[in-house]
């Protein structure tokens, strides 16, 4: 298949990159060119989406089985698609988020078919309102849409909501001998998927003609409590993790930036059904636990000291939460 990723080189969508190169497919990757990602195999198409004459000039003469767009966000985002592939692809995928579902979710084991509402997170609310844009080209016109919400996927992140992601402070702390903090009483359940177990299935989604205006989810079937997702890291990084659990509503007054992250998403308990992408992609199955994940990514980030930041700002916002709730 011919296929277009906008976007290509990040933390999910570079492991389906090498997937779908190594099948056979003809990837092409459109992108402003400023990250430092090669997959090889892949060709590369420079434009700017936010430069409507650079993305005409980069499409001219194309047409697509598969387009993907790794970095749609808002329904400004998906009426440019709109204009740029009505009649040029065969199938669109759109990336969205599991962080859409129901908050607080009035049942834990969440479907596709789990209700679509998020009042604590506004990226999780322009998720839904780029779903709803296209389910209605879907529906009105025919537009070929196939939904993909992700979880919490990772390969060269840290997958913890503080000083993590693509800070190193986490761990710096950790090794330091410094407290951090769980939050909640850090008993509720989470689940969290490596990039190459999420491409297998997403991968088999391409040019699934009975994929056109369906929802998925795709993660991995481990679940895992947050004291057992810190203690791993932990282990991974060869120390101790001083805990101190703190409420997560406390965390949203004290910082207000961690509010969605936290209570629009993984301060609640969420088990994944994942059959539905099972069905379509028979034999899809996540096989990296995340005590070996988890370690692929901390060699990644050892593997280049610059990879490894450390805010100062962090330190000082995780410190100002614990003074304010009677530690340190």
């Amino acid at each position: 298949m011919k296929i277009l990723f906008i976007g290509g080189t990040g933390n999910i969508s570079t492991a389906v990159s090498r997937l779908c190169v190594a099948q056979g497919h003809e990837l092409y990757l459109l992108n402003r060119g400023v990250r430092n990602v090669a997959v090889p195999g892949a060709r590369v198409l420079q434009a700017d989406v936010a430069r409507p004459a650079e993305m005409t000039s980069a499409l001219a003469g194309h047409h697509w089985d598969v387009v993907v767009d790794w970095i749609a966000f808002r329904e400004s985002d998906i009426e440019r698609d709109l204009e740029l592939f009505r009649q040029r692809t065969g199938q669109y995928v759109f990336i969205s988020s599991t962080s859409a579902y129901q908050k607080p979710l009035l049942h834990p084991v969440v479907t596709e078919s789990t209700p679509l509402c998020n009042p604590f997170w506004e990226y999780s609310r322009h998720k839904i309102a780029c779903e709803d844009r296209l389910t209605r080209a879907y529906r009105d016109e025919g537009f070929p849409v196939t939904i993909v919400r992700p979880s919490h996927t990772y390969d060269t992140v840290i997958p913890v909501p503080i000083g993590g992601w693509t800070e190193f402070t986490i761990i710096e702390r950790m090794k330091t001998g410094r407290s951090i903090i769980v939050h909640g009483d850090g008993t509720s359940l989470w689940t969290l998927t490596h990039a190459e177990d999420f491409a297998k299935g997403f991968v088999g989604l391409l040019g699934h003609r009975q994929a056109t205006g369906q929802a998925f989810h795709i993660t991995a079937d481990e679940i895992l409590t947050w004291n057992q997702i810190y203690q791993i890291l932990a282990e991974a990084a060869g120390c101790e993790a001083r805990v101190i659990h703190v409420p997560s509503d406390f965390i949203a007054r004290c910082e207000p930036s961690l509010r969605g992250t936290l209570l629009g998403d993984k301060a609640t308990s969420v088990v994944f059904d994942n059959s539905k992408i099972k069905r379509f992609v028979p034999g899809f199955t996540a096989t990296i636990p995340f005590s070996q994940g988890i370690r692929r990514t901390l060699a990644w980030f050892a593997a280049d000291p610059a990879r490894q930041i450390v805010n100062p700002k962090t330190h000082d916002t995780i410190d100002a939460i614990l003074r304010a709730y009677g530690h340190e």
